[in-house]
């Protein structure tokens, strides 16, 4: 690679993981293209981006951002794994070092919160900010329509009285 490659390929970098909510930083030796490609599928569909770059590359990219410092995971061939949504990349990551036993998680970043593999496999057991709000709302709505119940129920109830005076004083 020449110079200007090098450069175009951290400035690339250097945009991509500055607007990442989380990095994942795994292990890939022995994965085939095939898995590596799988891989970036699922990545992909859940809203995050894998990348293959150079160690020296990579630490020079992140290097310019307000990452966190992950330069001690850059160990052999490894894999950057990132999305905009913090519980995307370690979600798919995790998912996917559990069906392949080379894809190994080495740790990662959450802004500038330095991640370990441990910590990137809590995240990936947390719901997504999605699930949070869909609960959440499910929450607040809960105790509306339980207001709405009670205050029809006694309107409901009269109805039903008076309907039955009615039925009564037809049938006589």
């Amino acid at each position: 690679m020449e110079r200007a490659e090098k450069r175009e390929v951290i400035t690339s970098l250097q945009t991509a993981l500055a607007g990442a909510g989380s990095i994942v930083v795994a292990q890939n030796a022995g994965l085939t293209v095939a898995d590596l490609e799988s891989l970036r599928k699922q990545m992909k569909q859940a809203g995050g981006t894998v990348k293959v770059a150079k160690n020296r590359l990579a630490k020079l990219a992140l290097k310019e951002t307000d990452n966190a410092d992950m330069s001690a995971l850059f160990n052999g061939p490894t894999v950057l794994a990132f999305a905009k949504d913090p519980m995307t990349a370690p979600k798919v990551a995790a998912a996917f070092a559990d069906k392949n036993s080379k894809f190994v998680v080495l740790g990662g970043a959450m802004g500038k919160t330095g991640l370990d593999a441990n910590n990137v496999k809590a995240l990936a057991t947390m719901p997504s900010l999605d699930q949070l709000r869909a609960t959440l709302a499910g929450m607040l709505k809960q105790p509306a329509t339980r207001i709405a119940s009670i205050l029809q129920a006694p309107g409901g109830q009269i109805a039903r009285v008076l309907a039955a005076h009615a039925d009564k004083s037809n049938a006589a």
